[in-house]
């Protein structure tokens, strides 16, 4: 999974009200016109990203607290962070659909760039599989299930209907080798011991946020390092539930624990 991040992105944590479960996740178009130049310029896609939340803050009609979806997905198969993790989106067409499901939009549109990459297809599944992680349930819909719209276009919405696979040759890239991939929030229980919880705690060391006593064992979990794990999230800017232990995938690539 190739994640930008909103701190990546220069981005505050998001303001958009909690949510931590869904049925699932709906899929979504841009439904204006896409320049082709995304497909051949990674910061073009970015650049479309940012403007598409500054568009929507500026919105005085529907008052968003944040860009509407959770995530977005570019022809390059980058996963770009929106609200995130654990947030309500503001993109399904009312209240109760957005409680429903949380929104993946593909950087496609009704003109121009209107036919998704192998590779953004593949970024919206990373998408799915990782919100489900975090509380979605099974259902992948689009746009227009429930409610009048032709988004997610054509296109994309002949992909979900086929239960949105994965393209072939497009299955996620091992991690860097020098780093430890996510092990998933269910494992940061109280009490784990492992060589990681302890290069775990050297990183936190290394980045500052060891300002509380550590567990008695270095490679054992306990309060200190919940603590001290809390203290970087917020130093990357998170805030409320998304600030608490356990680890998200987001800041535990960020911390970039070391492989053995």
């Amino acid at each position: 999974m190739k994640l930008v991040t909103r701190t990546q992105l220069g981005w505050p944590a998001s303001a958009a009200p909690t949510q931590t479960s869904t049925k699932g996740v709906k899929v979504h178009y841009e439904g204006t016109e896409v320049s082709t130049k995304l497909l051949t310029d990674h910061a073009a896609c970015i650049a479309e990203w940012q403007a598409i939340r500054k568009s929507h803050l500026a919105n005085q009609k529907e008052h968003y607290a944040d860009i509407a979806y959770n995530y977005g997905a570019c022809p390059h198969g980058c996963l770009l962070e929106g609200r995130g993790i654990g947030k309500r989106t503001g993109a399904n067409g009312n209240q109760p659909l957005n409680v429903a499901h949380y929104a993946i939009v593909g950087l496609v549109g009704s003109e121009g760039l209107t036919e998704p990459t192998d590779e953004m297809l593949s970024a919206i599944r990373d998408g799915i599989e990782l919100l489900r992680q975090h509380g979605a349930g099974d259902e992948i819909l689009g746009h227009r299930d429930g409610y009048a719209t032709s988004c997610p276009g054509g296109p994309l919405y002949a992909w979900v209907k086929k239960g949105a696979p994965r393209p072939k040759g497009t299955e996620p890239a091992s991690p860097p080798a020098k780093f430890e991939p996510f092990p998933g929030a269910a494992w940061f229980s109280m009490g784990r011991k492992s060589p990681i919880v302890a290069r775990m705690h050297d990183r936190l060391v290394a980045v500052g946020c060891n300002r509380y006593r550590s567990s008695a064992n270095k490679d054992t979990i306990g309060s200190g390092d919940v603590a001290s794990y809390e203290a970087f999230q917020r130093k990357l800017g998170f805030t409320g539930s998304a600030a608490t232990w356990p680890p998200g995938p987001a800041s535990w690539a960020e911390l970039k624990v070391p492989r053995a």
